[in-house]
């Protein structure tokens, strides 16, 4: 983009080139309306004629839609995070008993999350009758502060550039445009997330010592939760696999016997992998010192001293170090339980862990064993009826069936004999799940309690941010796949690597925006935890193909229906439901007056390490891709130059200090388009920042890829800004035709950002 700095936006003499808006919307993709429809609306177009450099005319073709995942998608986190936090209350609930203190603690942590799940669903019954929405599906810039709407993306809309050129495939240019995830209504006097999560990290552990708690670190709170999920899914699994088996044992079939054998097999050892882990172990033992009645072995005996447990919560040793009662961390040594005296000496590892003769420490090492034992007896069985079987051909399914039902031989009912060791190793599995669920919650629970009221205050922003960020990421990737469901290569892309979504910020780094671009931060890498699925819809019915979004909060999956006709032409990989994933990262430049604030006497270094930070992912994904992908199947552009070289040049200018260094912004998102990505732009309010760049990238994209005339560039600039949807999506949002922006503010932006006259002034926004 070398035009940045000899452009002119003051050219008011010039006119438009043949601007039209048909009342009537004849330009509408009635080709996709069919598949798009329940998910974009109310589209405004808008059409260009622009001259080429060798004096022939292209058509351009502006449009700008909502989408109605702005409000279905945070609606369904809402019912997930209060599913989520009911189900948390009842397994603190079946805890059993508890010594005063530990109950205690329960109680004001179940109270805590009763006042979560009470504030969800108020604001859940607000979004279902909000009337204003029914016709329009976004929230206007002006609502962004508004409690009940605080979840929902602000004025999240796609927009979409039509290029036709003579003799030439017509071209698409995708760009998604939303307001900074932040939540606005909360506020950014202490921050945004980022800050307050790592200044609530460095006090968590003081925290643990008031409330007389075990410190976890953030990587064993995350285990905790991650085995909570994976065996609640896993252990109905397990069971149904098991059922499956024994049916096939019942129909005397030996392929079915083989194939449902080693679905059983890889799900039972992916259990027990799971649960091969020391926190469950550490955490039991910590929940039976937390009974009523317990007495330690050093309470039994002398004395002694208890010394501060280590920073990252090393489990392995002292596992019930800081439970009430025993050995409480400190500062510095103290006598446990207040007792005065005591030896001096150094605490051994067998002396620190408390003891009771009713606890048997290697009781959990036993029963997580016997699911895998239990296994190899099914395997062994199944084995040995396969091979008694391996002579005799299989009969028909019918006698099959009849020779099951009439036999009363048991050597020779494969279901008589299999019954007992399926139901034995269904009876472990549950055993451990029990036991696993009641380890990994009461580490929640002393999570939560050293936490109050920080932390779940914490949880409720990341959730505020974390829906309005996915809300846009489904967006994105509806819109990327419907364009891309007849490119065999993006499809063969999607399912062996997954697609890079891009996030654009012109954020500054000064004052409540420093706020925001903390909060995005976290909640656009917090997308990592999301994957997609492709499903085929139940019905042809518009309504049925309305994506949706299932999980806890350590992992959501969105599923995008599609008609049957068009899911049966994908690949199998998808159709068979493989998760697809999808790469973000966040690149911030800030361009206003406040960024030359912050450059000349503050603090940029937030915005260098987001930059730095997200450029190493990047360059990771396509270091993957390439090794999975050819290159060949990624698209073509009439500019020549190589991904890896412009990852150099945009490493080199994520490490040069240059003030408003907006290069950073044109090479990420050209190499976004080049890795068939989704192109996201925002700032505070998707309104003003937002539609300059916007406008700048598609001139560009018709300059570099379509052969836009140097003479028509200022004015084909000047017009999409005037004239355009941008000016439009500014109407709908304030209900003025004005960016706002002044001319003080103007002369601190980038040239190639300011608008042209008469078209900016002050407004409320």
């Amino acid at each position: 983009m070398e035009e940045a700095d000899h452009i002119a936006t003051d050219s008011s003499s010039q006119k438009c080139p043949l601007v039209c808006e048909p009342a009537d919307q004849p330009c509408i993709d009635r080709e996709d309306y069919a598949l798009t429809g329940p998910v974009f609306r109310n589209p405004v177009c808008k059409v260009y004629r622009f001259q080429t450099v060798d004096s022939k005319w292209m058509l351009v073709r502006e449009q700008m839609e909502e989408c109605t995942l702005s409000f279905t998608i945070p609606k369904q986190l809402l019912s997930l995070y209060i599913q989520e936090d009911r189900s948390r209350v009842q397994d603190l609930e079946e805890l059993g008993e508890l010594s005063p203190h530990w109950d205690n603690l329960r109680k004001e942590v179940v109270t805590r999350y009763g006042g979560i799940i009470g504030s969800y669903q108020e604001t859940l019954a607000e979004l279902e009758k909000k009337t204003y929405f029914s016709s329009s599906s976004f929230k206007p810039s002006c609502c962004k502060a508004q409690k009940s709407l605080e979840f929902i993306p602000i004025n999240l809309h796609t927009q979409r550039m039509r290029v036709t050129c003579p003799q030439k495939t017509d071209a698409l240019y995708d760009i998604i445009t939303v307001g900074a995830p932040a939540a606005h209504f909360q506020g950014f006097k202490c921050g945004g997330l980022q800050r307050l999560l790592s200044r609530y990290e460095a006090e968590k552990k003081s925290f643990s010592t008031a409330y007389q708690c075990i410190y976890y670190s953030p990587q064993h709170t995350a285990k905790a939760q991650e085995v909570l999920s994976t065996v609640s899914l896993l252990q109905p699994l397990i069971t149904s696999l098991a059922d499956q088996l024994l049916q096939a044992a019942l129909e005397h079939s030996s392929s079915g016997l083989k194939d449902a054998l080693k679905s059983l097999s890889d799900k039972t050892e992916q259990f027990v992998h799971t649960l091969k882990d020391e926190l469950v172990k550490s955490a039991l033992l910590a929940l039976h010192a937390a009974r009523p009645g317990y007495v330690s072995k050093s309470q039994k005996q002398t004395p002694v001293l208890c010394h501060q447990q280590s920073q990252g919560g090393d489990l392995n040793h002292s596992p019930v170090q800081g439970l009430p009662g025993h050995s409480p961390v400190t500062e510095s040594p103290v006598a446990c339980n207040n007792v005065k005296g005591g030896d001096s000496g150094s605490l051994k590892h067998q002396d620190s862990i408390p003891h009771h003769k009713e606890y048997d420490e290697e009781e959990w090492d036993r029963v997580w064993a016997n699911v895998a034992k239990c296994l190899n007896c099914v395997i062994a069985m199944v084995d040995k009826l396969l091979e008694g079987d391996n002579s005799k051909p299989e009969p028909a399914p019918e006698q099959q069936l009849a020779d099951v039902i009439t036999s009363h031989n048991p050597g020779s009912d494969w279901r008589e004999q299999l019954s007992p060791l399926v139901t034995r190793l269904k009876e472990c599995v549950l055993e451990v799940v029990e036991k696993a669920k009641r380890a990994m919650t009461f580490v929640l629970l002393q999570e939560a309690a050293c936490s109050i009221p920080q932390g779940l205050h914490l949880q409720q922003r990341r959730d505020v941010v974390f829906s309005q960020a996915l809300a846009a990421l489904a967006c994105g990737f509806v819109m990327r796949l419907y364009a891309g469901l007849q490119d065999k290569d993006f499809l063969r892309q999607l399912h062996l690597v997954g697609l890079v979504a891009q996030f654009e910020s012109l954020l500054s780094t000064y004052s409540e925006e420093i706020g925001m671009l903390e909060d995005m931060e976290t909640g656009i890498s917090d997308l990592q935890r999301v994957t997609f699925k492709i499903t085929e819809a139940k019905a042809d019915d518009l309504s049925d193909l309305q994506p949706s979004v299932c999980g806890r909060r350590d992992h959501f999956t969105v599923e995008v229906p599609l008609p049957q006709v068009i899911f049966q032409t994908l690949p199998e990989e998808i159709k068979e439901g493989r998760p697809l994933r999808v790469f973000p990262v966040l690149f911030n430049v800030g361009i206003n007056e406040q960024q030359t604030i912050a450059e000349r006497f503050g603090d940029i270094s937030l915005q260098e390490r987001i930059n730095q930070k997200n450029f190493e992912i990047l360059e990771a994904y396509y270091k993957t891709l390439r090794e999975k992908v050819p290159l060949e199947c990624l698209p073509c552009f009439q500019t020549q130059t190589d991904i890896k070289e412009l990852l150099e040049t945009l490493g080199q200018n994520v490490v040069t200090k240059k003030r408003k260094n907006v290069e950073i912004l044109w090479l990420a998102g050209t190499i976004c388009r080049r890795l068939n990505g989704i192109r996201f732009t925002s700032c505070k309010s998707a309104k003003d920042r937002t539609s300059m760049s916007v406008t700048l990238e598609q001139c560009a994209l018709l300059r570099d890829e379509h052969q836009l005339s140097k003479d028509f560039f200022v004015r084909a600039l000047d017009c999409m800004r005037r004239e355009g949807c941008r000016i439009e999506n500014v109407q709908k949002n304030i209900r003025c035709r004005k960016y706002a922006f002044n001319m003080l503010q103007l002369m601190a932006f980038p040239k190639c950002y300011r608008p042209p006259d008469g078209t900016y002034g002050k407004v409320d926004s």
